[in-house]
C-alpha cells in the first residue's frame, strides 16, 4: 500500500513488480504442490484466502485512485463497478462454500472450483497488473497505452465472468437451499 500511495513512475513500476512476483509465486506454489502431491487442507484453505485479500486490496486501491488514461478517461466507473461486483461475489461465494461445507456431500461438490473460475482469475490477475502499471498515466509509452486500454476492458470482462460464475454456482446449489 505504501508503494501504491507514493507518487511517481517508479512507485507504479514497484507496485507492478511486487504484484507480478506475488502472482508468479502463487502460481508456482500451486504448480509445485500439485506436481509433488504436497497438498494440505491448510494450504487449500489459506491459498485462496490470500489471493482474495490481495485482489480485494488492489481493487480498493484502484477504485480509490483510478488509473489515468486509456478507457478510464471516458469511463472511470469501470474500476469501482468491477471492484464491487468482484468483491461482493467473493464474499457471497465464501458464505455459500461455508454453508456447503457444513452440509457436506453433494452440496460441497456443487460449489467446487470450475474452469470458468480459473479463466476469471486469469483475466482478473492480468487486468490488475496492467492497471497497476498505468496508474500514473502512460507518458506516451506504447506498452502503457496498451495497458490503459486493455486493462480496464479485461477487468470488466472479469467482472462479467465473476457474476456469471456466481449465477452458475447459485443455480447448482439452489435445490439444496430450498429444501
Amino acid at each position: 500500500m505504501t508503494a501504491y500511495t507514493s507518487p511517481g513512475f517508479e512507485a507504479s513500476a514497484l507496485c507492478t513488480l511486487l504484484y507480478s512476483l506475488a502472482c508468479f509465486t502463487d502460481w508456482l506454489d500451486g504448480y509445485i504442490a500439485r506436481r509433488t502431491g504436497a497438498i494440505s487442507k491448510f494450504g487449500a484453505f489459506l491459498d485462496p484466502v490470500g489471493d482474495k485479500l490481495m485482489v480485494a486490496t488492489i481493487l480498493i486501491l484502484l477504485s480509490y485512485s483510478v488509473p489515468k488514461g486509456g478507457l478510464l478517461t471516458k469511463w472511470p466507473v469501470i474500476v469501482p463497478f468491477s471492484a464491487s461486483v468482484i468483491i461482493c461475489r467473493e464474499i457471497a461465494m465464501s458464505a455459500l462454500r461455508e454453508w456447503a461445507a457444513s452440509t457436506g456431500g453433494a452440496v460441497r461438490n456443487a460449489v467446487a472450483v470450475n474452469s470458468l473460475g480459473k479463466w476469471k482469475t486469469a483475466f482478473q490477475m492480468i487486468s490488475l497488473g496492467m492497471l497497476l502499471a498505468c496508474r500514473d498515466g502512460t507518458f506516451g509509452n506504447l506498452s502503457l497505452e496498451v495497458c490503459a486500454h486493455v486493462g480496464p476492458a479485461l477487468l470488466l470482462v472479469s467482472a462479467i465472468m465473476t457474476a456469471y460464475s456466481f449465477s452458475i454456482y447459485f443455480r447448482s446449489i439452489w435445490a439444496f437451499m430450498s429444501n
